[in-house]
Order: C-alpha cells, then structure tokens, then sequence
C-alpha cells in the first residue's frame, strides 16, 4: 500500500472511530437527558384555596409536604395558595403545569369552575388529586372526609346543646358555608337530616366561610327574628363561628349553642370558655398523608385501589375513586381525648392566661 492510499484508509478508519464515539455520546446523552428528566419528572404540586382558614397553612401544607419526603426524597414540590380566588387559582393551575409538575393535589376554591383548568392539566399528561373538597373534572382521585357526617355531628351537637330546649318551635339560625364549594352542600345536607322537625330553622343564609360575612349574617337574623327568639346558631365552620360569637356578644346574647368545624384553636377556646358548644374535627395529618400517598403513586405509575377504596360522582359526573376519612365531634368534655391526645394541640396551647381558669374548670391543666 502506498503512502497516499495508507493517509485515505487512516483518514477514514479515524472518521469512523469519531462518528461511533458521537454516537456513542449521543446515546449516553440521552441516557444522561432521560435520568434528568425523570428527576424532573419527580414534581408534585400542592394547591390550597384560602390562607384565612387556619388550617391549611398550619397543618394541611406541612404534613403533606414532610409525607411526600419521606415517600420520594427526590420530588420536588411546588405549591400555591388561591387567598380565596378562583381566578388565581386557575392560573395557578396553568403555571404548575408549565413548571412541569406531574402531580397536582388540589383543594379547589371553586369546584366547578376549575373545572376546565383540570381538563387542561389533565390533557396535558398531568394526575390531578382533588383534596378536601371534590373538584369537578378528570380528576384521579379524591380524598377527605364523610362529609354529610360531618353535618350529622354537627346538627346532632347543636340538639344536645339545646337540650329539653329542641322543639318544632325553636328557632335556630343556620350559616352554611360557600355554595361554590361542594362540601358546603354535604355539610348542610347532613345537619338538615338530623336538625329538620326537631326544631324551626327560621333563618339560613351562606357565609361564604368567611367570618365578616356570618357577623353580618347573624346581625340580620337578628333584626329579623329577635334576639329572645334565637334559641341556637348553626355554623358550618369555626372562622364563621368566631364572626358569630363576636356578634351574639354584642347583641348580648348568651348562653346559646353554636357549633363550628375543624377544630380551630380559637374555637377549641371558646368551647372551653362556653361561647361555642362544638366543633368537628377533621385530622388533618392522615387527609394529608394519604394525600400525599396517593401523589406518590400516581408520581410512580403505582396502583391506587388500596388508597380509595370508594368511588363517588363529582357535579361534573366524573367517577372519582375516594378515600373518606371519619369526622368527630369535639365539646368540651372530650378535648383531652380528642385534638390533645392527637397532638394537635397542647393544653399549654389552650389553656393561655385568659382561658386558664376555664380550663381548671374543665379539667384540662
């Protein structure tokens, strides 16, 4: 072989060698492409509706996210809070997914509204899990409470308070909560069930879950039916519950029941203080934790049957695999057994300066 030709066969035997370590690059590149991809894939996102319910900031979002660590040290979460907007929370639908999140746990502001968003999402290859309060849409899977038994123990409690005071001929004032969401629905349905020809629900309006709005409806019962003629208050939950009190108080009526949910410190107070008959509560850390189970899994391609083993029809007329958790009545004689033994609260919590001798009162210090 002569000099020209062995420079042609080394010329080309080195093309050869780079075009196959290219490739090989390549190949490991998209190797390297897929890993970093499937980190991004780890992205779980958590959307909650408002910031005035203590609840969601306090215990919702941070037993989520410690649960979704423990299960995948690798995902990322993102999260948003709608401060009780539906538009907002649209977009923040919209901007998760654009983000790239995978998963989305959503407790919906509105629940036909978001509806569209979730569609969305959902065409867009995105799991979406309604939390708390059932979305409308394709969404995966459900979880929270019974939540017509939640209404139960609360139009039950309200009947205990009154005692021999439960007639056809009491008049009882009742507050439910926004009709855009669909739990408000179940709540009243519930208490309507137990409460309805055992006393007269004179007056009943929406307050939206917001406590300025219940003060303002509780000041027109008022005016309407007369402060002597109230002989108890129905409210769906204990931020309404707390806009209540204050306005029974500076109608100067007292001695009354008045019920709430979620067991809110605040209302766990007033209970202990007398100004609140009941609450429900709803432990927020298994909700939140099979929450975050059930976002896992769907993260991972895992199955989900033994996570919701019920199915219930959203407003849209989506089959929705659920999981319902068991709600319970707190008064004050099982706060000790109830949010304390949980460690929801402390009796330190509780029992401040101001309710101290309250609290010695109901043997809680």
């Amino acid at each position: 072989m002569n000099a020209t030709m062995r420079r042609v066969v080394i010329g080309a035997t080195a093309v050869s060698m780079a075009l196959s370590i290219a490739a090989c690059g390549k190949a490991g590149d998209k190797g390297s492409d897929s890993g970093s991809s499937s980190s991004g894939d780890k992205s779980i996102g958590l959307l909650l509706p408002d910031s005035v319910t203590a609840r969601y900031e306090k215990f919702d979002k941070p037993y989520f996210d410690a649960k979704v660590k423990a299960l995948c040290s690798d995902c990322k979460l993102e999260y948003a809070n709608a401060a009780a907007d539906p538009a907002k929370q649209a977009q923040q639908v919209s901007n998760m997914v654009t983000k790239g999140v995978k998963v989305i746990v959503i407790s919906a502001q509105d629940s036909a509204a978001i509806k569209s968003s979730i569609k969305s999402a959902v065409d867009k290859g995105v799991k979406v899990v309604a939390y708390d309060r059932l979305a409308q849409g394709p969404v995966s899977a459900y979880v929270s409470f019974d939540n017509v038994k939640v209404g139960e123990l609360q139009g039950q409690a309200l009947l205990d308070a009154l005692g021999a005071k439960a007639t056809p001929k009491s008049k009882i004032v009742m507050i439910n909560g926004d009709d855009a969401d669909p739990n408000a629905a179940q709540f009243k349905q519930g208490a309507h069930k137990i409460l309805n020809s055992k006393v007269d629900i004179a007056y009943e309006q929406s307050g939206l879950w917001k406590d300025t709005v219940a003060a303002q409806k509780m000041s027109a019962a008022i005016t309407q039916l007369g402060a002597k003629n109230i002989a108890g208050v129905y409210a769906a939950n204990d931020g309404m519950a707390g806009g209540i009190a204050n306005t029974l108080k500076g109608a100067k009526i007292s001695n009354i029941p008045l019920t709430g949910q979620d067991a809110e410190l605040a209302a766990i107070q007033r209970i202990v203080a007398g100004t609140q008959s009941a609450t429900v509560y709803k432990a927020y850390k298994p909700e939140a934790e099979t929450a975050a189970q059930l976002a896992v899994n769907l993260l991972e391609g895992k199955d989900i049957k033994s996570l919701a083993t019920a199915t219930l029809t959203s407003g849209s007329g989506d089959k929705v695999p659920s999981q319902l958790l068991t709600p319970v009545s707190v008064t004050k004689a099982n706060i000790k057994d109830t949010v304390i033994k949980d460690g929801l609260y402390t009796a330190a919590d509780i029992c401040t300066a101001q309710y101290a001798a309250a609290c010695k009162a109901a043997g809680i210090q």
